[in-house]
């Protein structure tokens, strides 16, 4: 056997094992920070987002920036579904936690979304502003939108407790109120619009108990 068979990077290319992490597990957490340096270069501003740009961010080469995605739509795009799954989870568990009373329960839900929002706008400029920038991005934030849409309104009988009419109803109710959302939210983050936390979520709930009571 080759000398250099036995130096540990030999050894570790072997086994998929370097320093204890698996090369599973390391591409893992390389994937983990393109996503991060994706969104960090996303929402500046002053950035022009490139793979380049992306690559620098994270501190990796553009071959690792390939190991995880095809092109910079594919890496936007992931944020974007990243970010749409945060919410939801975050969201969910809030009315888990919430109690009983419909109202409490749509309440929490929309300081949890708001919650996110304050604690790193950079996810809502990147899923929501500057997402309509590119075709397949503007396409994508379409697409969330409309399953949050469905979402909403599936979840206000069965997560909130709330009327549901039923059919196009209830489609026309969840659109509107994830549109407008979008639209507040877009506002608020652009500072076109000058209003404390509490009181987008008293906005957000005002409108959603308003559309299914």
């Amino acid at each position: 056997m080759p000398a250099d068979a036995w130096h540990p990077e030999a050894m570790a290319a072997q086994s998929g094992i370097y320093r204890g992490v698996s090369a599973k597990d390391r591409a893992a957490e390389r994937r983990s920070r393109l996503l991060e340096a994706t969104l960090a270069v996303w929402a500046d501003p002053r950035t022009r987002t490139t793979m380049t740009a992306v690559c620098a961010e994270a501190g990796l080469t553009e071959r690792y920036f390939y190991e995880s995605f095809a092109n910079l739509d594919d890496a936007m795009t992931a944020v974007m579904d990243a970010i749409a799954t945060e919410i939801e989870q975050a969201t969910v568990a809030a009315v888990e936690s919430a109690g009983d009373d419909p109202a409490e329960r749509v309440y929490a839900s929309m300081r949890a979304f708001v919650q996110l929002l304050v604690d790193d706008p950079r996810k809502g400029r990147a899923a929501i502003i500057e997402s309509v920038a590119s075709p397949a991005l503007r396409r994508r934030r379409t697409e969330l939108l409309r399953y949050l849409a469905h979402r909403s309104s599936e979840e206000a009988g069965t997560r909130f407790g709330l009327t549901r009419r039923g059919g196009l109803e209830d489609d026309v109710a969840g659109l509107l109120f994830i549109g407008g959302m979008a639209e507040l939210v877009t506002a608020w983050l652009d500072d076109v619009l000058s209003a404390t936390p509490e009181e987008i979520v008293q906005a957000a709930a005002h409108s959603f108990l308003g559309l299914y009571e």
